[in-house]
C-alpha cells in the first residue's frame, strides 16, 4: 500500500528519468558481456595490469575494474583481440647487394602464427612492423654472403636460413615463423639482358645437340635396318640352299632306294644270267645315246659285245651269199 502511494506521489518526469537510467545501466552491463570467437583470444587488464587471457566462449567484464587490452595485429591494425590462425605478411621488394657487388630487388613472404597472446601483447609494440624490418636486415646479411649465381640458384637455402633466424628472433614475442619464401628476385636490367642472351644461346645449343642426336639416331637406325635386311637376305639364301640340298639328297635317296628295291625284286624273281645281261645291254644302249664321247664298258659285258659283233658279221655273210649265186648262174 505504501509503495503504490509512493509511486503515486512521484511526478511523471521522475519516472521517465528512472526508466532511462535503468535502460542505461542495462545497456552498459550488456557491453560488459564479451563473446570470444574461435581461434582468437582477448587480453584482460584489471586496474591497468594483466589479469587474464580469455579464450573462445562467453565472458563478463567487471564494470569499472576490467578492460580489454587493445593491440596491433601483424598487419599493423589495432584490434581488441589476437588472431591465433596462421597469417601471411607480404613485404615490398628490398634492395640487396650480393657478394660480387650486384644490386637486385628481392621481395619475400613470411608465414607466421601467434602462439602466446601474453608474450605477443607485452613482448613488442607492433610486431608486424618489427618482423618486416627484421626480415629486410636478415635478407641483406644472407645475400651479402652469396654471389649472383648462388643467389639465383639457392632459394631453398635462403628460405631456410631466414626462417631459422626470424623464428629465433620472434620467439620472445610469442610468434612462430612457419616458413619464409623468396617470391621474386629481380637483377639489374643489363644483367637480365645478359642472362636472356645466355639462355637463348643455351637453348640454341641444346636444340643443335638434339638435332644432331636425332640425325645420329636416324643414321644408326638406317644402318641397323640395312644390316638386318642383309642378314635376313643371307639367311634366306642359306635356307634356300639348305632346302635345295636337302631336296637333292632326298631325291638321290629315293632313287637309290628304288634301285635297291628293283635289285631286290630281281633277286626275288631269281632271274638268270641271260636276263641280267640283257638288262645291262639295254642300259648300255641308253648310255650310248647320251652326249658322252667315251663309254666305259664293264668286263662282264665285253663278251656280249663281242658276241653281238660276231652275230652281226654272220648275218652279213648270209645276206651276201645269195647275190653271188645269182651272178654265177648268169
Amino acid at each position: 500500500m505504501f509503495n503504490f502511494v509512493f509511486l503515486a506521489t512521484i511526478e511523471p518526469a521522475a519516472i521517465i528519468v528512472l526508466v532511462v537510467l535503468l535502460l542505461i545501466i542495462l545497456v552498459y552491463i550488456g557491453t560488459r558481456i564479451k563473446i570470444v570467437p574461435q581461434a582468437t583470444e582477448y587480453i584482460i587488464e584489471r586496474w591497468g595490469r594483466y589479469h587474464a587471457t580469455w579464450k573462445a566462449g562467453l565472458h563478463f567484464l567487471v564494470p569499472f575494474f576490467d578492460r580489454v587490452k587493445r593491440t596491433y595485429d601483424v598487419r599493423g591494425h589495432i584490434k581488441d583481440f589476437i588472431i591465433l590462425k596462421e597469417q601471411v605478411l607480404d613485404f615490398q621488394p628490398q634492395a640487396v647487394i650480393t657478394k660480387d657487388n650486384v644490386t637486385m630487388q628481392i621481395d619475400t613472404v613470411v608465414f607466421l602464427q601467434v602462439t602466446d597472446s601474453h608474450q605477443y601483447l607485452y613482448g613488442a609494440e607492433n610486431p608486424g612492423f618489427l618482423i618486416e624490418q627484421l626480415t629486410a636486415t636478415t635478407l641483406r646479411n644472407i645475400i651479402g654472403e652469396l654471389e649472383l649465381d648462388q643467389t639465383l640458384t639457392s632459394r631453398d637455402l635462403i628460405n631456410e636460413r631466414m626462417r631459422i633466424i626470424l623464428d629465433e628472433a620472434t620467439d620472445p614475442w610469442g610468434i612462430k615463423i612457419n616458413r619464409v619464401e623468396v617470391k621474386n628476385i629481380t637483377p639489374p636490367k643489363e644483367i637480365r639482358e645478359a642472362m636472356e642472351k645466355q639462355m637463348r644461346a643455351e637453348r640454341e645449343r641444346r636444340e643443335s645437340i638434339l638435332i644432331a642426336e636425332g640425325k645420329k639416331q636416324a643414321a644408326i637406325l638406317t644402318a641397323q635396318g640395312e644390316k638386318e635386311a642383309n642378314i635376313l637376305e643371307a639367311e634366306g639364301k642359306k635356307e634356300a640352299a639348305i632346302r635345295e640340298a636337302e631336296g637333292r639328297s632326298e631325291a638321290i635317296l629315293k632313287v637309290q632306294g628304288a634301285t635297291a628295291k628293283g635289285i631286290e625284286l630281281v633277286k626275288q624273281a631269281k632271274a638268270d644270267k641271260a636276263v641280267l645281261t640283257l638288262e645291262a645291254y639295254k642300259a648300255m644302249e641308253k648310255v650310248s645315246q647320251g652326249q658322252a664321247t667315251k663309254i666305259i664298258i664293264p668286263s662282264e659285258m665285253q663278251g656280249i659285245v663281242g658276241l653281238a659283233s660276231g652275230l652281226a658279221e654272220s648275218l652279213k655273210d648270209v645276206k651276201d651269199k645269195p647275190k653271188e649265186t645269182k651272178k654265177e648262174k648268169k
